[in-house]
């Protein structure tokens, strides 16, 4: 499996290049930031960016959008429930970060248990509410049948996403977490922030956690 990570924009989100070495295709999840850096690494490595994934449509996981639209088009994916933060971005975390993000009208809407395939991929979308409203991971599989987990802001090392800015629910995301709680101890997971982790150091760890 192919990926690599990349601490974008005012919060550090951890944006995730992955690509297929026979085809020299590859997405990107997350654009939370200037995206030069990504844009020059697909350069200098001959690859081909056709797919953008987001977790979920906060302003930190989505201000790089417009650069990438010119090599994408609207093969862009998104929560069904988080269509609207990209349809229009305002609100209070832009406000605070001061960032500016106009809207975004030609992308694709994804919903719980979505196959998208990708050259040398299979990616599962699993909704995860409760960081907001459309929050979603993605189980991603190469074609060795490494998986890796997506989690964006549902799940971080020892700890999890906040419930308080547009379209959190404390509820919700616990629900979500009980849902997690039924993967095996070894998926390993690449959160929005922070260090990778897995499932199983999470169900150890994990202050928040189902128990």
């Amino acid at each position: 499996m192919n990926y690599k990570k990349f601490p974008l924009g005012a919060l550090w989100t951890n944006g995730y290049l992955f690509w297929d070495d026979e085809t020299k295709q590859a997405f990107f999840i997350d654009p939370g930031g200037d995206m030069q850096e990504v844009l020059d690494y697909i350069t200098a490595n001959g690859l081909k960016l056709t797919m953008i994934l987001l977790t979920h449509g906060h302003i930190d996981h989505i201000a790089g959008i417009h650069e990438v639209v010119p090599y994408v088009g609207n093969n862009i994916y998104i929560g069904s429930n988080d269509a609207y933060m990209l349809r229009n971005p305002a609100g209070r975390l832009q406000s605070l970060l001061g960032v500016h993000c106009t809207g975004l009208n030609d992308f694709q809407e994804v919903q719980e248990g979505r196959i998208i395939d990708f050259p040398g991929y299979t990616i599962k979308v699993m909704e995860t509410p409760g960081h907001t409203e459309g929050s979603v991971c993605y189980m991603i599989e190469d074609r060795n049948r490494h998986k890796v987990l997506i989690s964006g802001d549902t799940l971080f090392a020892q700890s999890v996403g906040r419930t308080d800015l547009d379209g959190g629910d404390q509820l919700k995301l616990e629900a979500s977490l009980q849902r997690l709680d039924t993967l095996p101890d070894n998926l390993h997971v690449m959160p929005g922030h922070g260090p990778d982790t897995s499932i199983g150091e999470e169900r150890e760890m994990n202050p928040y956690w189902p128990r």
